[in-house]
């Protein structure tokens, strides 16, 4: 399992999430996004048709009717009906469901630094897992130390 921090610095996490879901997508795989702020949640809706115009990302709210077949789906809960194996929390708060998962995205600002950092210290304990650190830097994401 790989687990990938990123560190909002520059651009909301409602501008950060269609580019990661464009990539997973690009990958082939289906993606969860998850958030305990359902006005969070709503942004990113708009967003993700919004932000890219020339690429349209399909998506839904997980509860919502035929949820198993979007490639994308919004949620306040871990659970994909869309058997996703990536996960995203966009409100920066890591949950252990994220194990179950082939790829977790941890997306973060300024607030919850202490919470990401005590998170990535704990997942460096277990083997099995691989980490990345990702910061925006001058408009562009690059991998950190």
């Amino acid at each position: 399992m790989q687990v990938d921090f990123w560190q909002l610095s520059e651009d909301p996490v409602e501008r950060v999430i269609p580019l990661i879901a464009r990539r997973t997508r690009q990958a082939g795989e289906k993606l969860l996004v998850v958030s305990s702020m359902g006005e969070q949640l709503e942004k990113i809706d708009r967003s993700l048709w919004e932000m890219i115009p020339d690429a349209f990302l399909a998506h839904g709210y997980a509860h919502a009717s035929h949820a198993a077949r979007q490639p994308l789906l919004l949620s306040q809960e871990c659970t994909a009906p869309n058997a996703a194996q990536f996960i995203a929390f966009a409100d920066g708060q890591w949950r252990e469901e994220a194990l179950q998962f082939d790829r977790a995205f941890l997306l973060f600002g300024d607030e919850q630094l202490e919470h990401a950092r005590d998170c990535w210290r704990m997942l460096g304990k277990r083997k099995e897992l691989q980490r990345r650190f990702w910061k925006q830097e001058n408009g562009k994401w690059r991998e950190g130390p």
